[in-house]
């Protein structure tokens, strides 16, 4: 399996692709970021992180996109220059058919952690061990992309059979005719 994790950001924007299968070693393929000049303007930052993504998405042609969930902040500045940045990379992916994974940052730390409440420090050096780096993706978008990414390697066998699971059962279960509401027969 081939994912491209997206540390969404409007400044920096952390891309990285793992490929690899839950229970297997892990490759890195490719880490980096996209950055946008903070004084540009809002539209021209938008089509930068979008040609950023979909240069990533040419070069290295992931099966999955994993997308960071935006989480509310103090900062709503932030959260919506994330939210912006994180629209355009589901954007692109969905544009080509590429399924998308949405991940909340301690469910992320956890998969890569084993605690939701680690920090960026342990993170990167997490990354570095599981991807057997020489040393931790500089900045931390970057380390936080590769992770996220990780983290679809291993949740996503699971969350496939839950949702085959889920549909079994739906088409399984006996169906019950709907009473007609306000008729008499």
């Amino acid at each position: 399996m081939r994912v491209l994790g997206v540390d969404p950001g409007l400044t920096r924007c952390g891309v990285g692709v793992v490929e690899g299968a839950a229970g297997r070693p892990l490759t890195m393929v490719g880490v980096g970021v996209v950055r946008t000049p903070a004084d540009a303007d809002l539209g021209h930052r938008l089509v930068a992180v979008e040609q950023g993504i979909e240069q990533w998405l040419d070069e290295h042609r992931p099966q999955y996109v994993a997308v960071e969930r935006v989480f509310s902040q103090h900062n709503v500045r932030t959260v919506m220059g994330t939210a912006q940045a994180s629209a355009v990379a589901i954007l692109c992916a969905s544009r080509r058919g590429i399924p998308v994974a949405l991940h909340t940052p301690s469910e992320v730390k956890a998969a890569v952690t084993g605690s939701g409440r680690a920090d960026k420090a342990q993170v990167g050096a997490m990354v570095t061990r599981l991807l057997r780096l020489a040393s931790p993706p500089k900045p931390a978008d970057a380390a936080d992309a590769l992770a996220l990414a990780i983290c679809h390697i291993w949740r996503a066998p699971a969350q496939n059979r839950l949702q085959q699971a889920v549909t079994l059962h739906a088409s399984r279960a006996p169906r019950t005719p709907h009473a007609s509401k306000g008729r008499t027969t």
